[in-house]
């Protein structure tokens, strides 16, 4: 077979590309312009093919070029317990903030805090007399217990009115020491000039106010719920306080100035009744709790004793 060789100039290889019928596509044919530049710019002599069978030829000759398979790493996110994440740390710290403020909340909210004392003085004043010996002065502005002899029940009282009588709040005698709403403050009568840390003698007109409630140590004609002597109760508030709130203060024996564990009767000023007790109980709203009432004689049971409480020091000016 012979072949005849002839020149093709560049520009005349692209233009007969360009207007062959069976060119291949754009991309391809610019394969195939490329590959004719590159031989042919230096004017090199090829063989005289027909273009469509060269073409041809370098379509069919063409094969796709197998890609190596790319490895995929893939990272997965290592699972963490809960208890380890941030956002339960985070919940853990704002919960201990809360218990920290509901703990401080309460630590100044607790029954003593209403009470106009001074702790640490009323501290260092029992720890002086009781390394001395003597008994603790009760003065004016003291939180105390007042506790029946006979039966050793403390004076006591609570929100919860009677459901008879005057319909105020009710006082009973309560079993347990450690109860929080048998704590009274010692104050004087109105208009008298006495200040806290004043000494009380015998004979002296006293107020006890209630120091969860507020409210004052009270009697009137109205009958007690089971014996149907003198009923006592709570009444009036900071600032509402009259002459049914006055008890006079009765040292027994030989002392002239009130002290802790003395023997003390307190007689209502208005009826004349004596604070009173016995071992007649409650049986629905009190339950086991005691009758407090006001009789108008002597006995027994109207005995009572200063007990647990802060006791505050004495003023220098006494």
């Amino acid at each position: 077979m012979s072949l005849n060789y002839s020149y093709t100039h560049p520009h005349l290889l692209l233009h007969s590309i360009s207007k062959s019928p069976n060119a291949t596509p754009f991309r391809e044919g610019k394969s195939l312009i490329s590959s004719s530049l590159s031989n042919n710019h230096r004017g090199f002599l090829r063989p005289t093919i027909p273009l469509a069978k060269k073409t041809l030829l370098l379509s069919s000759s063409s094969s796709p070029k197998s890609r190596p398979t790319a490895t995929r790493i893939v990272y997965r996110e290592s699972l963490i317990p809960f208890w380890q994440q941030n956002w339960f740390i985070a919940l853990l710290f704002v919960m201990a903030l809360a218990f920290l403020g509901l703990s401080i909340f309460l630590f100044l909210t607790l029954d003593l805090d209403g009470a106009s004392f001074s702790p640490a003085s009323a501290s260092s004043s029992s720890s002086s007399s009781s390394s001395s010996g003597s008994a603790l002065e009760i003065t004016y502005g003291s939180v105390i217990k007042l506790m029946h002899e006979r039966t050793k029940y403390r004076l006591h009282s609570h929100d919860v009115p009677y459901g008879s009588g005057s319909g105020q709040q009710s006082v009973t005698g309560f079993p347990s020491v450690d109860d929080a709403n048998s704590y009274w403050i010692v104050r004087p009568q109105l208009g008298v000039n006495a200040k806290q840390g004043d000494t009380i003698e015998s004979g002296t007109i006293i107020r006890l106010q209630h120091m969860k409630t507020r409210k004052w140590l009270h009697s009137h004609l109205h009958a007690s719920p089971i014996s149907s002597n003198l009923e006592i109760s709570c009444f009036g508030g900071e600032n509402e306080s009259d002459t049914g709130d006055y008890w006079r203060l009765m040292i027994e024996g030989s002392g002239k100035t009130w002290k802790q564990d003395q023997r003390i009767r307190l007689q209502h000023v208005d009826t004349q009744g004596y604070l009173h007790s016995h071992d007649k109980k409650y049986q629905r709203i009190a339950g086991g709790q005691q009758e407090v009432c006001g009789v108008r004689e002597k006995r027994a049971d109207n005995i009572w004793l200063a007990a647990e409480g802060v006791y505050l020091p004495v003023t220098a000016s006494k």
